[in-house]
């Protein structure tokens, strides 16, 4: 694998990582500590991880239970989870929150899926503005004379083969997660 191609490697996995981590959150009709990754929490007066002041645990396949560690916070975690605006039933029980997953229509799943298919087509851009960089690259080195013709025709090449393997990656943790939606 050539220089140019292996020193952003490491960027084109971070998109990958993004983008699964991202649609970690889109609800499946089934429970998972996974949705609630993004809610902040204001308490102590900063913005924290609901997961840093409360333990988040799935109690079945329709409702996660949440308890805050200092039973304080609990108003500050409940209004964080109705700003979230998940779209899941909150129940404030005294000393934990439980949260109920509605069951899903099929209008919602549609939806889902046209979410999931723009998160994915903000990950294949991500994935051509590194593409470009790596190309920029070897264009330079080529002009340069760092790299022969052909020397720079073969990166170029083996460029497109990771692209397109990255993009296949993407496109089949998209498929498996519109699977998860659509299924009832």
């Amino acid at each position: 694998m050539n220089q140019y191609l292996q020193a952003k490697k490491e960027e084109f996995a971070k998109v990958v990582d993004f983008f699964k981590k991202e649609i970690g959150s889109l609800r499946t009709g089934s429970a998972s500590s996974a949705m609630l990754d993004n809610v902040q929490v204001e308490a102590y007066g900063i913005k924290n991880q609901l997961v840093s002041v409360a333990s988040v645990s799935v109690s079945d396949a329709r409702s996660i239970v949440i308890s805050p560690w200092d039973k304080s916070v609990i108003k500050d975690v409940e209004k964080a989870l109705v700003e979230a605006d998940l779209g899941l039933g909150i129940v404030n029980e005294g000393d934990k929150i439980r949260l109920t997953v509605p069951v899903m229509t099929e209008e919602n799943r549609k939806n889902l899926v046209k979410k999931l298919n723009e998160m994915m087509e903000g990950s294949r851009v991500s994935v051509r503005q590194v593409r470009e960089a790596v190309k920029k690259s070897i264009e330079a080195a080529e002009e340069d004379g760092s790299i022969g013709e052909d020397e720079a025709e073969r990166f170029s090449e083996e460029l497109e083969a990771e692209v397109k393997k990255i993009n296949d990656e993407l496109k089949a943790v998209r498929d498996k997660k519109e699977q998860e939606i659509m299924t009832i």
